[in-house]
This record gives structure tokens, C-alpha cells and sequence, in this order.
């Protein structure tokens, strides 16, 4: 059976979409390892969703913009957590609130103009998600950058705003499509 369920993951929670496949659906409450784009995580599974209509029978707000097929095929409930799934993920908890005040420091000696409020590993600890104040520009690419030449680990980092994690910026097509501003 394959089905479709609403999943909260990340420590600044995210609610997204999920493709599911097996013998029973995961109920309301149940703990689960999601892929991700950023990589494998655990979540709580919220309810089924809907099937979405499509955009043009719906209203669509401005900033919102359809999940891609990468989105669509990369997003599923890999299985339900098991005993061992949820200590690592608390191990890893651990660490990260143990890497806190590094990653501040770190940041301070950058010099850069953003506040870390939170930190995590994905599950299978292939990437650090730094959670900072602010919306995406100059420096949460510098502080990516920064982290990458420094040898540090792979990291992604995340914007948080009052709303929540602040999402990318629709892409505009590039020049010539009339997506940049420019008049050619």
C-alpha cells in the first residue's frame, strides 16, 4: 500500500509531505526516519494528508511555489524508528548541545552578524544543520563557506525567522527570462 503522510522533523520543526510504502500506515504520534533533502532525520508523524489539488483548481499565495519532483521523490518514511534509531538520535542530540558554544565562538571569531540558536546531525550524521536568526544573504553563505574551508563538517545552514525556517527564494529563470529585472 503506499500512501502519504504529514511529518514533523528538525529541531525547528518543518512539516512536510512524505510517501510511504508498506503492509500498515504509521499512526499520529509515531516516530519515523524521513529522507529529506537534507538528509535522513527523524519526525513524528502528524496525520495522512489530503491529496493536493492542483495549483491551478487552488488559491496559491504568492511566495509559495510547488514542491519540486526532487522534493516528490526524494521525501519518504524510510520505516519506523526503531529503539536504536531514537538513542542515536538522542546521542546525537547530546553532541550537538555539547558543540553549542564551539559553534558560537567559531562564528564570533568569523566575525559574523548572524545568531546560532540551535544546531543538530541529520541520522545518518552526513550533515550539521545550523539554525540561525535572520533570513538567507551574504552571511549564512559566508558562514557556509567559512565552515567548508575551515575543514569542518558538511554543513547546511538554516535561516530562522518568526515564521519559522525561512524558505529559499523562488528561482527566476536567470537572464533573459524576464526573471532577474532586467529589460532583455
Amino acid at each position: 500500500m503506499t500512501c502519504e503522510l504529514l511529518v514533523r522533523y528538525g529541531a525547528i520543526p518543518e512539516i512536510g509531505r512524505f510517501a510511504c510504502a508498506g503492509e500498515t500506515v504509521p499512526t499520529r504520534g509515531t516516530s519515523v526516519v524521513v529522507q529529506t533533502l537534507r538528509g535522513r532525520e527523524l519526525g513524528t508523524v502528524l496525520e495522512s494528508a489530503r491529496p493536493v489539488p492542483p495549483p491551478a483548481s487552488r488559491f496559491v499565495a504568492p511566495d509559495e511555489h510547488p514542491p519540486s519532483e526532487q522534493e516528490l521523490s526524494s521525501q519518504r518514511v524510510l520505516h519506523v524508528a526503531s529503539r536504536e534509531d531514537l538513542e542515536h538520535a538522542a546521542m546525537l542530540r547530546t553532541e550537538a548541545q555539547r558543540a553549542f558554544a564551539d559553534w558560537q565562538r567559531r562564528m564570533a571569531g568569523w566575525n559574523l552578524q548572524l545568531d546560532l540558536i540551535d544546531l543538530e546531525w541529520t541520522l545518518d550524521r552526513q550533515k550539521l544543520l545550523l539554525y540561525v536568526l535572520g533570513g538567507r544573504g551574504p552571511e549564512t553563505t559566508r558562514l557556509a563557506l567559512l565552515a567548508a574551508a575551515a575543514g569542518l563538517s558538511v554543513v547546511d545552514v538554516q535561516p530562522v525567522g518568526p515564521e519559522g525556517i525561512v524558505a529559499e527564494p523562488k528561482k527566476s529563470g536567470g537572464c533573459g527570462s524576464g526573471g532577474c529585472g532586467c529589460s532583455h
